[in-house]
Formats: C-alpha cells, structure tokens, sequence
C-alpha cells in the first residue's frame, strides 16, 4: 500500500514528493506526461532554475526523487474509488492502493477558436507577463482582457513595455472613468472585436489591422476529467476547494497546483505541493503511529 499517491508531475507533484520521499514516505508519483506548459520553451521566477527547460527541470526533479524511493510511472489516472486510508486509484494499466490522494494535475486552458489564436499560442500569445515579459520587452504589447475587472492589467503591462495596446474583444462596455484612466495614461483600448490573430498584428472586424508582436491572454479554464469525476467540490470560480491545510471536500484526497489557485506559475505551484505534503506528512504520521501503538 502507497502512503501516497500523487496524480501529475508538474512542479506541485514533484514538490510534494520530495517532501514526502524525504520523510520516508512511500510515495507512487503518476506521470501522465502532458505538461500544460508544453508551449513553453523556459521556466522562469524559479530562484536557482531560472531559464531552465521545462523538460530539463522534470529530469532533475526525477533524478533527485530517485535517491529518495519515490516512484515515478509514465501512466494516466482514470478514477479513484474508496476513502480516506484506503483510495485505489484507478490508471489505464490498473489500479494502485494508497492511504491518501493528492491531486496535482493541473487545468485546460480552452483556447478560443479565433483564427491564428492556436498557432500563436505559447510562442506569442502568453498568459503570464512575469513568466515571459522580460523576454519581449520594450515590443509592442496587446492585452485581451476577458472581464471588466481585468481591464487595468493593460496598464500593468506598462512596466515591460511602452506600447501597449488593450482589447476587449467587444465582450464588455468601458465605463467612462476606465476610458478616462487610459487616456490619461496615453495607454490605447480598442473595443471591436477581433477576426484574426497574425504573428505581427491583431486584425479587427472591420479589417483594421492593430501592430502587436505579443498578446498576453488569459482564456477560460476548466478542470481535467479526472478531478470532475473525482467528487470533489469547487469554488465559485471553479478552481478545486481546499481547507488551509489543501484538503479538498473529499476527506483524504489533497490537491495542489494551478486546479486550485487563479494566481498561477510554476513557483506558486511548488509553494502549494510542498503546504500539501507537510500536511499529508503530520496526518499519516500521526495516523501510523497511533495505529502501531494500538497493535
């Protein structure tokens, strides 16, 4: 019986099982081996890994794990039956047995169906401006705010670069303080809707062609079938719900990661994977010693 297994292999899952390794935990680590971050070419805000290969990171990560007993399958989880000390979770080459659960497998980002979006996607069209921004700097900007309440992140992009250029896609009205604030900032909005996506501009319904090298894009996201099935609640904003200590509604499965965080990033992640495995840690510490003692 695995102490714990975790489903996903991206930074939360590999934080949480060197945490886990390390405490002599017997850890089954389920890598189905599709990255959300495939796109990327580097990972960046990770102090030491700075720069580093998405690909490159994972193979120091598993080196690392190795040395600690943690076991690592390329395989994909199906389900998972059972409860609290006694989950199988379900796999395409059949079932494992572990006490607790820790989900770590990420979101699905829907990308729209606009033409040229997928193409441009992680090459230029990016989520994260602190993920990619440094790297662009000083280019010309556009920002496809999906939501009123997103719109000022136009502005915020102004901090990599002068020219920025905000769209809403026709999606919301701009109040007239917002268009104000802009204006005031000689910071451009354009509210027609988008046609199609080129690598160096942003054409609109009309046939007006707006000059962008970079889009920073936040589209909608949802949950991998996985944690749909799993029975496990989610919030209002349909991110996975945890207790402080990152258990979710159902009583020993555990998640971590971007499924459970709008603020998303491969730090951020780790953060998550390593709250989670301290936790999983003290409660199956206490647990097995308790049960010893009663034997």
């Amino acid at each position: 019986m695995n102490d714990v297994v975790i489903v996903g292999g991206g930074p939360a899952g590999l934080s949480a099982a060197l945490i886990l390794g390390r405490a002599r935990k017997r850890v089954l680590l389920l890598d189905a081996g599709t990255p959300r971050n495939a796109a990327a070419q580097e990972i960046h805000n990770f102090v030491t890994r700075d720069g580093t290969p998405p690909a490159e990171l994972r193979r120091i990560a598993h080196a690392e794990l190795a040395g600690y007993g943690v076991e690592i399958r390329d395989v994909r989880a199906t389900g998972i039956d059972g409860v609290r000390g006694a989950f199988e979770v379900q796999t395409e080459r059949g079932p494992v047995g572990a006490r607790r659960v820790l989900l770590a497998v990420g979101v699905i980002d829907e990308l729209p169906d606009t033409p040229g979006y997928r193409d441009l996607w992680g090459t230029a069209i990016f989520q994260c401006p602190y993920c990619h921004g440094w790297e662009v700097q000083g280019r010309a900007f556009g920002f496809l705010s999906p939501s009123l309440e997103m719109l000022d992140y136009g502005l915020v992009l102004r901090a990599w670069s002068d020219q920025v250029v905000t769209f809403t896609n026709g999606a919301f009205a701009v109040p007239p303080e917002a268009a104000a604030r802009f204006a005031a900032a000689n910071a451009p909005l354009e509210e027609r809707r988008i046609r199609h996506h080129h690598r160096d501009a942003i054409e609109l319904d009309d046939g007006t062609q707006v000059a962008v090298d970079v889009l920073f894009a936040r589209p909608p996201q949802r949950q991998t079938d996985l944690v749909r099935q799993s029975g496990v609640a989610l919030d209002d904003n349909g991110f996975v719900a945890v207790s402080p200590q990152m258990e979710t509604s159902r009583p020993g499965i555990y998640a971590a990661g971007d499924l459970v965080a709008k603020v998303q990033g491969a730090h951020f992640s780790v953060a998550a994977g390593a709250q989670a495995a301290h936790a999983l840690h003290r409660e199956l510490a206490i647990e097995l010693a308790t049960t010893r003692a009663l034997r």
